[in-house]
């Protein structure tokens, strides 16, 4: 009897490693990489390959507080605004006032939690929609960082945060320590949501939140800590974006959601709550970054990477959409 739980165990541990989100996209990624290789040699090479993690580093970031967030059948539209309103006003400090690395990452990580705490009000304690706040907050948060913006876009920050920026140093193994973060973060939060009850709680509001909350789940906590762990990771990426320090223009952010919402669908998490992976969502981060970087090689006009990714995405939706009516038959 033993023997054969053990076995039926580890088949079904087989057929959810061979069925994941996670092993299709490693496929794609590594199938679309080959065919660079041999189509722009140049794809290949270590600056490249540098370039590719360092961009999707931030939405990576973002995208791991995402996940979470999409669990609970929530969602951020926001998260491009608040990187606006971190990003100047920690350009400012360092450039203004001279902070150095570990009081600016405090203001980043400080001024993020509260935007993030605007919105976790509002959808946790207020019952406000989240895209419809979430929506609301994107305008309100932009007039606020064009607002510190002035008329002037922000030039000669320093690179305080340069040991996570995009330089050649910055780096272990050949890829960029912002990546490395994302990673020990993606860790960290897999972590938590697989093996403590309250980031299990997470998956459970996604399904039923009022199954849930009869459960004795404290939803109104659950949610409010999801939307201010996405404030957190805005202010990490934005440390991430300042790394090389230069220029700040006014429409940084500007898209951000969308590229980060995108690699949370495409690595698995679904729309309607209830299931992700934060590993999902950095192979499809990857994958989103690697779809730029195809087109740019390739000299194709940049639009493509907009009708690439969209495509994926629908798929990656229809894909979960039938997932949930087969699940809903048995």
């Amino acid at each position: 009897m033993f023997g054969r739980s053990r076995h039926t165990k580890a088949v079904g541990v087989r057929r959810r490693f061979v069925e994941g989100q996670e092993m299709v996209l490693v496929g794609v990624i590594i199938v679309l990489w080959v065919v660079m290789g041999f189509v722009s040699p140049t794809f290949l090479t270590a600056g490249s390959i540098f370039d590719i993690f360092y961009s999707v580093a931030p939405i990576a970031i973002i995208g791991i507080a995402m996940t979470a967030v999409m669990c609970t059948a929530g969602i951020d539209v926001s998260v491009g605004s608040m990187m606006a309103v971190v990003m100047v006003i920690v350009a400012r400090a360092i450039r203004d006032y001279h902070v150095g690395f570990l009081v600016g990452a405090l203001i980043a990580i400080g001024v993020g939690a509260c935007l993030g705490a605007v919105n976790a009000s509002l959808i946790a304690f207020g019952r406000v929609p989240a895209m419809v706040c979430t929506f609301g907050t994107l305008n309100i948060f932009r007039w606020l960082a064009l607002q510190i913006f002035g008329d002037n876009q922000i030039s000669g920050v320093p690179p305080t945060f340069a040991v996570i920026g995009g330089g050649i140093n910055a780096s272990l193994g050949k890829i960029p320590n912002a990546m490395w973060l994302a990673l020990v973060l993606g860790v960290v939060v897999w972590i938590y949501m697989r093996e403590y009850a309250s980031g299990r709680h997470i998956y459970a509001i996604g399904n039923d939140m009022n199954a849930a909350r009869l459960a004795g789940v404290k939803v109104t906590r659950r949610l409010f800590s999801v939307y201010i762990g996405t404030g957190v990771a805005v202010g990490i990426a934005a440390l991430v974006s300042l790394g090389n320090g230069g220029l700040i223009q006014q429409n940084v952010g500007y898209g951000l959601e969308m590229s980060v919402i995108a690699a949370c669908v495409i690595g698995g998490t679904s729309v309607m709550g209830g299931r992700g992976t934060v590993f999902g969502t950095i192979l499809g981060a990857i994958l989103v970054g690697s779809v730029q970087a195809a087109v740019i090689h390739l000299h194709w006009p940049n639009q493509l990477t907009l009708l690439i990714v969209g495509v994926i995405i629908v798929v990656a939706v229809g894909v979960d959409l039938a997932r949930q009516v087969r699940r809903a038959r048995k």
